[in-house]
């Protein structure tokens, strides 16, 4: 069994060791790197372990297989320069065969003003090089997963993801393919991609580990031009400090947890994320992070409430996470609702 394991964390890291191969900033969809769920984003991103049931499909889709009813998650994120992100899930568990979850993602990037360096004095009474036409670029996702427990310890996941993006509409437009000669070319690119996952119990108190390769595919093509798609991949470990199962100490409604995470994406240097959670009660929750070796990125933090009415437990996250002086902050809210 152990050698099963071995050799589905090695065929993990062979994927992501293709991601190492391309070169820092040279992937597009970049909307497929901003995960919409608030508490993943409250704790740094460090949750390759921890995602389970409806938001898994984001993060690790082996985590799927943690929902034991039929639940749901929606999220909104307000992202840079007025683009918005908004992202549903849903995971319903199969007896004796494991779950499926479904994911569609949404992004608005605003309106843009349409100018033309090719005729650069169409509008004189407005600025030289503005048409006067407007555009909006939006990107979506829509995806299926199927997870399953292998042992009692061990669970896997893949999700099959559909990725559309469009920078003009979804028009055709001339441009210049030459120095002699314009061409037709399409402003939008689509493609399929991959997710794989893996997560192991370690059976020592509440320890577990988890890893995820995210947006395995080809290259896709804007106009003349081939580009790669952002490839992740997630290594994690993460357990409670105390709480159940604690490693410092037993508490039956207090728990205060950590996680850490490795994050290699293929268009720049390894990541750290670290996460920290405080629980009271299995009612509310604080959580904060940290993300080592970005640009612009660091300090994360956030809460959530759930409560169960009825036959049916609803939870309300919050994140906030800084960009630094210059691109602001951002803020996501998620909404879960699970079957009892």
């Amino acid at each position: 069994m152990m050698k099963k394991y071995f050799l589905m964390i090695t065929a993990l890291s062979l994927l992501s060791s293709l991601a190492l191969s391309q070169k820092v900033g040279s992937t597009s969809m970049q909307f497929l790197k901003v995960i919409p769920t608030a508490r993943g984003s409250a704790l740094g991103d460090a949750y390759s372990v921890w995602a389970g049931g409806a938001e898994a499909v984001f993060w690790n889709p082996s985590g799927v297989i943690s929902a034991r009813n039929h639940e749901f998650s929606f999220s909104y994120v307000k992202w840079i320069f007025d683009s918005r992100q908004s992202a549903f899930s849903y995971v319903a568990p199969i007896e004796n065969v494991g779950a499926i979850a479904l994911q569609i993602q949404y992004v608005d990037f605003g309106e843009f003003i349409e100018t033309s360096a090719l005729r650069p004095f169409i509008n004189k009474e407005i600025e030289p090089g503005i048409t006067g036409n407007t555009f909006r670029p939006y990107s979506y996702l829509v995806g299926l997963t199927y997870a399953a427990n292998l042992t009692d310890k061990f669970s896997t996941g893949v999700s099959v993801k559909y990725a559309h993006e469009s920078l003009y509409n979804d028009n055709r437009i001339m441009a210049q393919v030459s120095q002699s000669a314009d061409e037709e070319v399409k402003t939008w690119a689509d493609g399929l991609i991959f997710d794989f996952g893996i997560r192991y119990n370690t059976g020592f108190r509440s320890i577990a580990i988890g890893a995820a390769v995210q947006n395995f595919g080809a290259n896709v093509t804007y106009a003349k031009e081939s580009h790669p798609i952002p490839m992740l991949f997630r290594w994690g470990i993460a357990g409670n400090v105390i709480g159940k199962d604690a490693l410092l100490g037993y508490n039956e409604e207090n728990r205060i947890a950590v996680a850490f995470d490795l994050f290699q994406p293929n268009d720049y240097a390894q990541q750290e994320h670290i996460g920290i959670e405080y629980e009271y009660a299995e009612f509310f929750a604080l959580r904060a992070g940290y993300k080592i070796n970005y640009d612009t990125e660091g300090f994360t933090f956030g809460g959530g409430i759930q409560q169960a009415i009825g036959m049916t437990k609803f939870s309300v996250d919050y994140a906030y996470g800084s960009m630094g002086t210059y691109l602001g902050n951002v803020h996501r809210l998620s909404l879960g609702v699970r079957l009892q």
